[in-house]
């Protein structure tokens, strides 16, 4: 069996995958939610709040890897971010068509429609593979439309980082993109930085994002290494510190130790006739930093280069 269950105390189904390096990850059934991903040296590498709401039903559970579905933000009719967060999965035991994967940890997760999830109701079906292996975590998405009428959706990955430092990081691979920036009314940029830095609260939607970006933590000389597909679009969000304050479940001080950088299709929803299927994937590895100049060689991460 490729992963094991527990029930923690907060009374939520736990799925722990380890690999024969040393790796893990925790898994919930609760929203799908990944709350843990240690390295083979058993470092953190996910940042979870010191405040985070542990209590069903409804938990918010601030860090991890959330699943934000069919709704990102409040940029449409249902509660924030959608409702798949909110809702307990289930153990998808036909996790066809996707073959098993070789020297990999596993577990499929499957969410379906109870017809008054939407406004409008409609019906689909959500499965999501969760993989583990030596350096890297694998989420692979799909949504399928079992109605008989077409709808669309939005859709992220939120990604909370473990970092060192927040004034330390630096993020390669979205330079020269065009960005909406939600703390000036969603009004429309193009990114004229060679790397995003860290002074202030920062929330931005970016536009036709590369499907690999760096996420570079220089005090630990780690760089986290995003790779995505079929998700066009990339949120960067920092609460900083007046922000973090007025966040209940997030400690005064948490905004120094995390990022999310979030693989997302908002701009343009997806639509699915019925019947049809939208399959995503997202990769997180780490690597170490190698400096030139104090920086990282960007083109080494982003575009394998020696």
């Amino acid at each position: 069996m490729p992963f094991n269950i527990f029930q923690d105390k907060g009374g939520f189904p736990r799925i722990i995958l380890t690999e024969p390096n040393g790796s893990s990850a925790e898994v919930l059934l609760y929203g799908g939610q990944i709350v843990s991903w240690k390295n083979q040296r058993k470092e953190e590498l996910l940042f979870m709040s010191r405040k985070a709401n542990w209590k069903q039903p409804k938990a918010i559970i601030r860090g991890g890897i959330s699943v934000y579905f069919p709704q990102f933000g409040d940029l449409g009719s249902l509660e924030q971010h959608g409702f798949a967060r909110n809702k307990l999965w289930s153990l998808d035991r036909d996790p066809s068509p996707l073959p098993p994967l070789d020297n990999q940890s596993s577990v499929d997760l499957i969410l379906k429609s109870t017809g008054v999830d939407f406004k409008t109701p409609c019906s689909f079906e959500f499965k999501l593979r969760i993989s583990l292996s030596a350096g890297k975590l694998i989420l692979i998405p799909r949504v399928r439309n079992t109605d008989n009428k077409a709808f669309s959706f939005t859709f992220a990955l939120c990604n909370y980082l473990s970092v060192s430092d927040i004034s330390e990081v630096r993020i390669e691979g979205l330079e020269t993109l065009d960005y909406y920036d939600n703390l000036m009314n969603r009004s429309r940029f193009t990114e004229q930085a060679d790397a995003i830095t860290f002074d202030g609260e920062t929330d931005r939607l970016y536009l036709r994002s590369p499907n690999k970006i760096a996420i570079i933590d220089h005090e630990k000389k780690r760089t986290f290494v995003l790779q995505k597909n079929a998700m066009p679009d990339a949120v960067v969000w920092n609460p900083w510190s007046k922000k973090a304050k007025a966040i209940p479940d997030l400690g005064d001080d948490d905004y120094k130790t995390m990022i999310c950088v979030n693989s997302a299709a908002i701009d343009t929803p997806i639509l699915l006739k019925p019947s049809e299927e939208w399959k995503g994937y997202q990769e997180l590895s780490t690597v170490s930093s190698s400096y030139c100049s104090g920086q990282l060689d960007p083109r080494k991460v982003l575009y394998g280069f020696h």
